[in-house]
């Protein structure tokens, strides 16, 4: 068994424990496998081991990992999401290629995104970023922004509104890390009894994931726990097999 698969089983145990723990089934939790600046090999082996979803933070290196497994049998069973900040000029390429995006914050770009996805496909999956804690370095709307948004969403076509994502700022106390993960519920709860295909709570990281399960998070998103430290900053071109060692966007 390879290193990858042993991290996924591990990641998958650690999963089933918190669900128990707080009485939810932990088929309740999708596991998202965050690949940024991971080579094809090593996707390839988690794909072995069973991993469907795979989320890309920067365009241009997420395309070309949906490219290449495009050409491969079974990739129909794979998901991607792209969990970055977005930028205007590149939404065309999310648009076109990715099944769901975590971090929409702005009508403007839902707008985009909605005018840009292709007829052929399925309706962009859309999670809105709630900046939870209200941080100048992170994107996101408060939620006081959330109903107008959401709503806005709602309206296009191409576009379904799925549920909400957030970061929360690091928090070494477990009962302060799940206050913050509670307000997010409470917030996915209201959102919920108002539109019928909201169904997704993306939050919680390798540091955080048991509490944001405990709060009722039906995603969370690991790279560290299952891929090891970032191994590189990527180009703009998109390199999929650079490994200079840069572990400053560990998640």
């Amino acid at each position: 068994m390879s290193t990858i698969q042993q991290n996924l089983q591990a990641v998958r145990s650690r999963i089933d424990a918190a669900t128990q723990r707080c009485h939810r089934a932990s088929e309740d939790v999708t596991l998202l496998a965050v690949s940024k600046t991971k080579p094809i090999a090593d996707l390839e082996e988690a794909i072995s081991a069973g991993q469907r979803a795979f989320g890309e933070n920067y365009v241009q290196e997420g395309v070309d990992k949906v490219k290449y497994f495009s050409k491969r049998s079974g990739s129909e069973s794979l998901e991607w999401h792209f969990i970055g900040p977005l930028q205007s000029n590149k939404s065309r390429l999310v648009a076109e290629n990715f099944h769901w995006i975590h971090t929409v914050d702005r009508a403007r770009i839902a707008l985009r995104l909605n005018d840009q996805r292709p007829e052929e496909l399925a309706p962009l999956n859309v999670l809105i970023q709630i900046n939870i804690s209200d941080e100048e370095s992170k994107s996101g709307i408060t939620l006081a922004g959330l109903d107008e948004l959401a709503a806005q969403i709602a309206a296009l076509p191409r576009l379904c509104l799925r549920g909400l994502m957030a970061i929360p700022a690091p928090e070494a106390d477990a009962a302060r890390q799940l206050a913050v993960f509670q307000q997010m519920n409470q917030a996915f709860v209201t959102l919920k009894s108002q539109y019928p295909c909201v169904d997704t709570l993306s939050m919680g990281m390798t540091d955080d994931m048991d509490a944001a399960i405990a709060a009722g998070s039906t995603m969370v998103r690991i790279g560290t726990a299952i891929f090891g430290a970032r191994d590189y900053v990527p180009t703009n071109s998109g390199a999929l097999h650079n490994t200079q060692a840069n572990n400053t966007l560990e998640r």
